[in-house]
This record gives C-alpha cells, structure tokens and sequence, in this order.
C-alpha cells in the first residue's frame, strides 16, 4: 500500500528529527500504540546515539500517527522522543 505523508507529517517529522524512511520502516515494522480520534498508530525504537538539542542521547523512538484509506496509508503527524528503551 502506498503512504503519503501530509505537509503537517513532513514539516514535523523535519523539525523533531525523523526522516520519510524512517516513517516508512516504523510503517512496516512497528509497534501498534493507542491513539485518540480513531486514527492509528504505530511506533518503533532506532539506534541513535547522536546530539539532539544539545544532549546526547543513544536512541529514539519514532510515533507516527494515521489512517488508513482504499490506496493510500495517509500520515497524520510524527512524533520522535529521545532517551533510552530496552
């Protein structure tokens, strides 16, 4: 299936640290997360080990927000949390 991500989805994962491929793998191999107003969603963990804002951090986990529609899975938004997960 096809994903599409809206201006929203591209402008927030830019700004918080997530690129388009990443959003895809989260996509295809993530973690189904409850999320309000019937929309789904799905998050994953990566390797980071790199600065954001100042810190270091060795990880960071990707939430991406959407719906699905006939043709297209269609990206709502993007959230990325930095920290450790094991």
């Amino acid at each position: 299936m096809r994903i599409r991500l809206v201006e929203h989805a591209k402008d927030r994962a830019n700004e918080r640290g997530a690129s388009e491929d990443e959003v895809s793998v989260v996509l295809l191999r993530g973690q189904e997360v409850k999320v309000k107003k019937g929309r789904k969603g799905k998050e994953l963990v990566f390797d980071y080990n790199g600065e954001w804002l100042g810190k270091h951090y060795l990880q960071k986990k990707v939430r991406v927000i959407y719906v699905e529609e006939s043709d297209a899975i269609v990206v709502i938004t993007v959230k990325v949390y930095y920290g450790v997960w094991r």
